[in-house]
């Protein structure tokens, strides 16, 4: 699945104060409840937390992609979070972490996580597509560089 496809505007969010990995991931759980009706800011919070125990999501030059499968979410949802400040998420790299992207997909379509994780990483991987979102002054910007850059980028490629 594609960011555009994953994003909305009310999931992106500019200016986040993170402070911590786990408030971070309290404060994702508690945005993303508003877009899974059949799963609880607690359940997020859980599934987060327990997929943050196998190992950081965080993928290196300052960006993390915490993930999981949810029994109560019906379709993928991602959440944009650009970071006030960075913080140590823990990262391969050793590098704080200024940009997440929150993926909850249905429990029941591990093929999908994996493909739609995959290309997650793929696109942040570009230094191109990273510097738009951290040159965003808005979440309304962020949300746009988040979503015409994707298209800009693959056609590029």
């Amino acid at each position: 699945m594609r960011v555009r496809e994953l994003l909305a505007p009310e999931r992106t969010h500019f200016g986040v104060s993170g402070v911590s990995k786990k408030r971070l991931i309290d404060q994702a759980a508690q945005l993303a409840a508003t877009s899974c009706a059949d799963a609880s800011e607690q359940q997020i919070f859980d599934a987060l937390i327990a997929r943050e125990r196998l190992g950081s999501t965080g993928i290196g030059e300052g960006i993390a992609i915490p993930h999981c499968r949810l029994a109560g979410c019906t379709s993928p949802v991602g959440l944009l979070i650009r970071l006030d400040q960075a913080i140590d998420f823990e990262s391969i790299d050793n590098k704080p972490v200024d940009l997440v992207f929150v993926l909850l997909v249905p429990e029941n379509n591990p093929e999908q996580h994996l493909k739609t994780l995959s290309h997650l990483a793929a696109l942040f991987n570009e230094p191109a597509f990273r510097q738009r979102l951290r040159d965003a002054g808005s979440s309304e910007e962020l949300f746009k560089h988040a979503t015409s850059s994707e298209e800009e980028l693959q056609l590029a490629s």
